[in-house]
């Protein structure tokens, strides 16, 4: 069992794409990305988070992504124009996140 496990974990690293973009949370995902501010990214956490992507499409994060997103912005000294490349796979329209990092 524990074989077919191993299997299915890297069968699914295959098939992960990886995404640029500003990230932001869902309440201000159509604002003013440029002087978007990580206290406001912070102060919506409960909305979720997403990357607007370089075409102007959203792409919302499943829950682990968002648990992630919120300690890397804690963390971050960067004021404005938070930028992240994320992997994971898409399901729909909500990214399936495996690893955040800030830019």
């Amino acid at each position: 069992m524990r074989r077919i496990s191993l299997l299915a974990l890297a069968a699914s690293a295959a098939f992960a794409e990886t995404w640029s973009g500003a990230l932001v949370d869902v309440m201000c995902k159509g604002r003013d990305l440029a002087s978007h501010t990580r206290q406001c990214n912070i102060d919506c956490a409960k909305g979720g988070y997403g990357l607007v992507l370089a075409d102007g499409k959203f792409v919302k994060f499943n829950e682990r992504g968002n648990a992630r997103a919120l300690v890397l912005l804690k963390s971050s000294t960067k004021e404005k124009d938070v930028k992240a490349k994320v992997t994971g796979t898409l399901d729909g329209e909500v990214i399936k996140v495996q690893s955040i990092e800030l830019q």
